[in-house]
C-alpha cells in the first residue's frame, strides 16, 4: 500500500506534504488504528507513518481511497504491481490486510514487495524510525515493530496479526553495506526467528566476502 502511494505521488508529481479529506469508509475501521475521523484534512505523510508505524487500519485505507480513487481501483493497482514484480502467490482485496479468504500472499512474496519498496529512501526513512509525531494533530505514532529497537542494524519493515493469520513479520536489517529481509508468517517466535535468521544471513555474507578477501 505505501509503495503504491509513493509511487503514485511520484507519478503525479506531488509531495508527502499533500492533503487529502479522510473518507467515511475510513474512519471508524477495525482493528489497529489512529483514529481519523471522516471529513478531517491530513497529510499523506501522516498516513503512511500512521500505516507503517501503528499498523492504521484506516489509515492506510484513507490513504488507498485518497490515491485510487476508491478502494477497489487501488486494490487492482496492487493486484498489477504484485503481477509486476513477479508475485506469483499473492492476491489483494484490501490495503489493510484485514482478513479476507481472497486476500493471501507468502513469504517469498512478501520479501519481494519489501525489497522493492526499501529501494525507496522515502519508504526507507518511514519504517526505520523509531517514533514519529505530527507537528500539526499531535498524533505520535511509535513503531510497533521491534526489529528498529531491538536488532543491531535493523531498519524495517513492518508487523501483521489477526486472529485468522497469527503474528506476521517483514523485518529487515543493513549492516556493512549489506542489507537482508528476513519473513515469517503465523510465528508465534516471530521476532526471534526472524533475527536468527537474520543473524544466519549476515553470518553467510561475512563468511563470504572473508573468502574473496
Amino acid at each position: 500500500t505505501a509503495l503504491i502511494v509513493l509511487e503514485t505521488l511520484d507519478r503525479l508529481a506531488l509531495g508527502l506534504d499533500s492533503r487529502v479529506v479522510v473518507p467515511a469508509e475510513a474512519a471508524g475501521l477495525e482493528g489497529s488504528s489512529i483514529y481519523l475521523k471522516a471529513g478531517e484534512e491530513i497529510r499523506v505523510e501522516e498516513l503512511l507513518y500512521g500505516m507503517m508505524l501503528q499498523s492504521g487500519n484506516d489509515a492506510a485505507t484513507a490513504a488507498a481511497i485518497c490515491i485510487g480513487g476508491d478502494l477497489q481501483n487501488f486494490v487492482v493497482m496492487m493486484n498489477q504491481k504484485a503481477e509486476e514484480l513477479g508475485c506469483t502467490g499473492t492476491h489483494f482485496t484490501n490495503a489493510s490486510g484485514l482478513f479476507d479468504e481472497n486476500h493471501y500472499t507468502t513469504a517469498k512474496d512478501l520479501a519481494v514487495i519489501a525489497a522493492a519498496a526499501m529501494q525507496r529512501e522515502d519508504f526507507r526513512k518511514i519504517v526505520a524510525v523509531p517514533r514519529w509525531e505530527s507537528a500539526e494533530t499531535e498524533r505520535n505514532f511509535y513503531n510497533k515493530n521491534k526489529t528498529v529497537h531491538q536488532y543491531e542494524g535493523g531498519d524495517g519493515v513492518k508487523i501483521g496479526f489477526t486472529k485468522a493469520s497469527g503474528r506476521t513479520l517483514v523485518a529487515s536489517a543493513t549492516r556493512d553495506d549489506i542489507s537482508l529481509i528476513a519473513v515469517v508468517l503465523r510465528d508465534g517466535n516471530w521476532f526471534a526467528d526472524a533475527y536468527a535468521m537474520l543473524d544466519y544471513g549476515f553470518a553467510v555474507t561475512a563468511a563470504e566476502k572473508k573468502a574473496v578477501s
